[in-house]
């Protein structure tokens, strides 16, 4: 093996036929020389596809480039915005103490999110491999760093961050046959499963359907968002902005801390283009326009949303509510409130999409380094990840015993920015140790531009 392959290595996939077993198609993938013997070097996966389904081997076993600057924007929006504008307002809100200080909170993480967002714009520019961070660690500090951060990702912020976000869009479709209570955890369980259950097929279908619910999903949960919005501004014009103060901001750094992590796990998914970006057309160029759109588009739909809420709804009224928007709705709209729960949902259903499409991929680039199962490798003859689609959903069934919202969401938020901070560490590294690569994209200590 070429003693000039990088520690992230060669990965080859090459489609064959055979007269005695005609539509074959052969995976191929290289490891590291560190880690395998030179005889070792090439292991071999056979799926034999449906001659009826395969076109004629052009789309399978291999991801494709499908993915346009305005499927990159929707899965970057559509991650997103999921179930932590609906969620997080509680948990910022109950840490911070004031409405004010919340609102600070909100601005801030998505400044915060922006400034990581241009470091991985840089990354996935320079390093154009689908695993995002995971391919960085693997390319800067080698395998075994690379490793840990794959199996934290992979056992814990993935699934339970899916968790998370079906549980919430359970919530909100139960609410309307529950508004007196909270709903039931084990409806709430199972609904979320059948979410889970219904998305990971589509996601083994076909890349193309699984972006077409994004795209959909995210036009929705956009609707939902600028409806509440345009509520908040009627308030604001009625001179309903009694509650925004900053009586009874804490002064306990810890607290501060948690509210951060409610507010961060709202953005959670800024890099989540990242994953699949072998994926994505013209990534040079529509990589960092994504990140930028999507980034400032969603800090300032979060901003005014909160203060929509805050127009109607005491700070007793959000810390008391399981379903902050719907509250929110039944003040407001009337007989119209009952279409608030289903926006919501469309929200979270198409987050859930978000997180498996871009998740999969995290396990298949794992696989391909033989730090994961190899046969999560395999690709079906309509370009899909399906085994790596099918761990990630059962992974995430796992985290669904655990129906307390906001436990895992302080659970997900600091194995997430840990590994978020050792990916961006890799920018000043890469600098130094090799400052020869092709850098579309320079990040400086200001601002991010062209280089």
């Amino acid at each position: 093996m070429d003693s000039k392959e990088s520690l992230w290595g060669d990965w080859e996939r090459g489609h064959t036929r055979t007269s005695t077993r005609p539509f074959v198609i052969q995976y191929t993938y290289k490891r590291s020389p560190k880690s395998k013997t030179a005889e070792e070097d090439c292991d071999t996966e056979n799926l034999k596809s449906d001659p009826e389904n395969s076109d004629n081997g052009k789309d399978g076993g291999a991801l494709e480039a499908k993915m346009s600057l305005l499927n990159g924007i929707t899965v970057i929006v559509g991650s997103i915005i999921g179930s932590g504008i609906f969620v997080s307002p509680t948990g910022v809100l109950k840490y911070t103490g004031s409405v004010n200080a919340s609102l600070v909170v909100w601005v801030a993480s998505g400044v915060f999110s922006m400034v990581g967002a241009y470091c991985y714009a840089e990354l996935g520019t320079m390093i154009r491999l689908s695993g995002a961070d995971y391919a960085y660690i693997m390319e800067t500090f080698g395998p075994f760093a690379a490793f840990i951060r794959l199996w934290i990702e992979c056992m814990i912020v993935r699934p339970c961050s899916q968790a998370i976000v079906a549980l919430t869009f359970s919530v909100y479709v139960l609410k309307p046959i529950f508004p007196e209570c909270d709903p039931p955890e084990d409806a709430t369980r199972l609904l979320a499963a059948c979410c889970i259950l219904l998305l990971t097929f589509v996601n083994c279908w076909s890349v193309r359907a699984a972006t077409r619910v994004q795209d959909w999903f995210t036009y929705a949960k956009l609707l939902a968002l600028f409806i509440i919005i345009a509520a908040g501004i009627y308030q604001l014009c009625r001179g309903k902005v009694e509650h925004f103060t900053f009586e009874g901001t804490t002064n306990d750094v810890t607290s501060i801390a948690l509210s951060f992590y409610s507010g961060l796990f709202a953005y959670n998914g800024w890099n989540y283009l990242n994953f699949i970006i072998e994926e994505l057309k013209d990534p040079v160029r529509n990589l960092p326009r994504a990140i930028a759109i999507s980034c400032t588009l969603v800090t300032i739909v979060y901003t005014f949303t909160n203060v929509a809420f805050y127009t109607t709804l005491s700070p007793t009224e959000v810390l008391g509510s399981a379903a902050v928007a719907v509250t929110f709705a039944e003040r407001l709209f009337g007989w119209f409130a009952l279409s608030i729960p289903l926006f919501v949902a469309a929200s979270t259903f198409g987050a859930v999409n978000g997180v498996l499409l871009t998740s999969s991929r995290l396990f298949y680039a794992g696989a391909a380094q033989g730090q994961l199962p190899a046969m999560l490798t395999m690709v079906t003859p309509r370009a899909t990840p399906a085994p790596a689609v099918l761990a990630v959903a059962l992974l995430s069934l796992l985290y669904l015993t655990v129906s307390d919202i906001y436990a895992l969401i302080n659970y997900v938020g600091f194995a997430t920015w840990l590994s978020i901070g050792a990916a961006v560490l890799c920018l000043p590294v890469l600098r130094y140790t090799q400052p020869n690569l092709e850098r579309p994209i320079k990040v400086n200590l200001f601002f991010p531009g062209k280089k």
